[in-house]
């Protein structure tokens, strides 16, 4: 068995999610409300789109973490507010108490925008939103043109996850997570190479 291969140990998971999800509450409070207009790498969103959407994912995990059943309509990209760096803020707390609940690593989860019938064990569940959180906090920075480097730990773990997630037709759907892969060998550095296999450039907006 590969590093790249060998099971993360969910105490491990969950601290590295912890960790991935306060990276992005770090690079989002670098914004403005000037930014907010500025194109990110996520497809057609705007700043303001993209913040929108993290926060909405944050709550949607956590309602399901903590044993909730969780409706599609939860998962949609709220209208525009006031405050969506605050807004976002917050969500990054909510996320973070419900997944500090030690009961949600025996639980199995809903996520009905992932499957409307199989649940996932805890670990998957950290998996999806520990590279979800990851791949938007490098949109963020490359959106604001600051650096986002994760720490080796972190980096080498959303690696492993991102090797995982198949590059089939899937991800040319509509709503898709990710968009078509590139071929990541040799890219460098880690950050770079897991944009890569999920769909975006490492160059952008170039």
């Amino acid at each position: 068995m590969t590093a790249e291969t060998e099971p993360i140990a969910i105490t491990q998971l969950r601290a590295l999610h912890r960790v991935a999800v306060l990276d992005s509450a770090t690079v989002v409070a670098l914004a403005t409300s000037e930014d907010l207009g500025r194109p990110t790498p996520c497809g057609d969103w705007v700043l303001d789109e993209l913040l929108r959407h993290m926060a909405v994912q944050h709550h949607g995990f956590a309602a399901a973490a903590s044993g909730r059943a969780t409706v599609l309509a939860e998962w949609h990209m709220p209208p525009p507010m006031p405050d969506p760096i605050g807004h976002y803020a917050h969500s990054v707390e909510v996320v973070l108490a419900a997944f500090a609940d030690d009961d949600v690593l025996g639980r199995r989860i809903s996520l009905p925008e992932v499957s409307s019938d199989v649940d996932f064990s805890a670990s998957q569940v950290l998996k999806m939103h520990l590279i979800d959180s990851v791949v938007h906090t490098w949109d963020v920075a490359r959106t604001l043109g600051k650096p986002y480097v994760p720490e080796d730990e972190l980096g080498e773990a959303a690696l492993r996850i991102a090797l995982r997630i198949p590059n089939g037709p899937e991800r040319q759907r509509p709503g898709a997570a990710f968009a078509p892969g590139s071929d990541a060998e040799g890219v460098a550095p880690v950050i770079d190479r897991i944009v890569t296999l999920l769909g975006r450039s490492p160059a952008w907006p170039a």
